[in-house]
């Protein structure tokens, strides 16, 4: 019965952990557009070549 004393607290404290990842999911905007991210995997580039220099132009603003 003494382990409900020390599982009581830590199950509180895992809540709040949980309840603060979930604020701040929802604060940086990670759940405003679901939708669009969900289906722009699914649906190819109009144009290969201009994808592949939007590719090389993102690499290089990353190393800057």
């Amino acid at each position: 019965m003494d382990v409900i004393w020390i599982l009581i607290p830590l199950s509180i404290v895992l809540i709040l952990i949980a309840v603060r990842a979930f604020v701040w999911a929802v604060k940086s905007r990670q759940f405003d557009d679901l939708d669009r991210e969900a289906s722009r995997i699914l649906f190819d580039e109009p144009n290969p070549e201009s994808a592949q220099k939007r590719g090389q132009h993102e690499e290089r603003r990353e190393h800057d």
